[in-house]
């Protein structure tokens, strides 16, 4: 028999699962975070802080960035290729040998392999650990694309496994052997390619909490054979997730995941066998945290159409460059496009929901913001264009009254 969940039962199990409900997912600190979520992707934009800073912060509050930072990289964990570059436990390494697999038949990156290769590795062999500029120069002197052959070659056997990153240093990659960095019963543990699909499935559904067939898939980036493969694993529940129907999302398509009746999505028995219980966070998030990261299930689960304008020419924007969704009560009230003047944090623009504005939304405002003042180091918080407009008095007077002084 299929479990039945309305939406708000789906969501609230999302939020249990991704730690952002009840007090035991901040347990353990950065590390079990870590292994709770499977992966926390990194990106190069940093405006409040990077943003595997900022999903840390999320869950756990005001951890100090440093403390964060060593936490990530204390041995336990590897960086390489999940939903995009992530920091992964190191626990999983096994689990990605058939992405290893893959790129040994491709022979190429986004470069053509170059000559140097064995030559390269040598040199992490002897020297190691060392960053692309202690192998001699990660660029050409052209745009940021335009790497050294160092650089493509390190990188190359990176993917390959051969070379691990198990640190950064000023937002460089340490590379090291395998041998030295994966502990010996980790490289010696041989999967194949299904065994690797069904577990990443599964440690995929724990940690979304209640996902469809399209959420693992992007979670752990597949397509074509190894798809199908994750199909497999549903179906015959090599994963270990069990179906549900969610009332309201999209039913799925024939023959995908093998055929389970009325179910349209996946979740850990486990999960299931309590309601969620605590209280929800209040934050700002990073466009790139897992529990937003995929637009279309934003959309689906929390009603919010988020997209990251980065990358958006700046007339044409929206919300902003680095707009961070607000969490309050369980659900996506609005979003805010920080910046740093000095030691004020600024919401450039503040966007509420249709419908949003009322003293509850205020306070989640003002706590939200401040808190991510204090973390990052400002003692003033500063609010410019707010939509609606006409909720804009209320909440910069709010904000004005720093937590101390209410």
């Amino acid at each position: 028999m299929v479990t039945t969940l309305t939406p708000d039962e789906a969501r609230r199990l999302i939020l249990r699962a991704q730690g952002f409900l009840g007090a035991d997912a901040r347990r353990g600190g950065v590390p079990a975070m870590l292994r709770r979520l499977g992966a926390v992707q990194l990106d190069t934009i940093s405006v409040l802080a990077r943003s595997h800073e900022l999903v840390a912060y999320s869950r756990l509050g005001a951890v100090g960035r440093g403390k964060v930072e060593r936490a990530y990289w204390d041995g336990d964990a590897f960086e390489y290729w999940c939903h995009a570059a992530c920091i992964l436990p190191m626990a999983d390494w096994p689990l990605y040998e058939f992405r290893r697999r893959a790129v040994r038949l491709r022979r190429r990156r986004w470069h053509d392999v170059p000559p140097t290769l064995d030559k390269v590795l040598e040199q992490v062999r002897d020297s190691g650990p060392l960053t692309a500029t202690d192998l001699g120069g990660a660029k050409n002197g052209g745009p940021w694309w335009d790497w050294s052959d160092v650089k493509i070659a390190v990188e190359w056997l990176l993917d390959l496994g051969e070379v691990v990153c198990s640190r950064r240093v000023g937002w460089r990659r340490v590379y090291d052997l395998a041998e030295r960095a994966v502990p010996a019963d980790l490289l010696a543990e041989e999967l194949s390619d299904a065994e690797c699909i069904a577990r990443l499935t599964g440690m995929a559904g724990r940690a979304l909490g209640v996902a469809n067939r399209a959420d693992l898939a992007d979670f752990i980036r597949v397509k074509g054979e190894h798809a199908a493969l994750l199909d497999e694993a549903l179906a015959g529940g090599a994963s270990g997730l069990v179906p549900v129907h969610v009332a309201g999302w999209p039913a799925v398509r024939r023959g995908a995941a093998g055929d389970a009746g009325a179910a349209n999505a996946w979740a850990d028995p486990a999960a299931l066998e309590s309601a969620p219980r605590g209280r929800h966070r209040t934050t700002l998030l990073s466009p790139f945290d897992s529990l937003i990261w995929d637009r279309a299930r934003t959309l689906r689960v929390f009603g919010l159409n988020h997209r990251l304008e980065a990358y958006v020419p700046k007339e044409k924007r929206v919300h902003g460059y680095f707009t961070m969704p607000l969490l309050a009560g369980g659900r996506l009230i609005g979003r805010v496009d920080p910046a740093r003047e000095g030691s004020t944090l600024v919401a450039r623009r503040l966007s509420l929901e249709p419908g949003g504005g009322g003293p509850r939304d205020i306070e989640a405002v003002r706590e939200a913001l401040w808190s991510a003042a204090a973390w990052v180091g400002c003692d003033d918080v500063r609010v410019e264009v707010v939509d609606p407009a006409g909720a804009g008095d209320a909440i910069r007077a709010a904000v004005r009254q720093a937590p101390d002084a209410r």
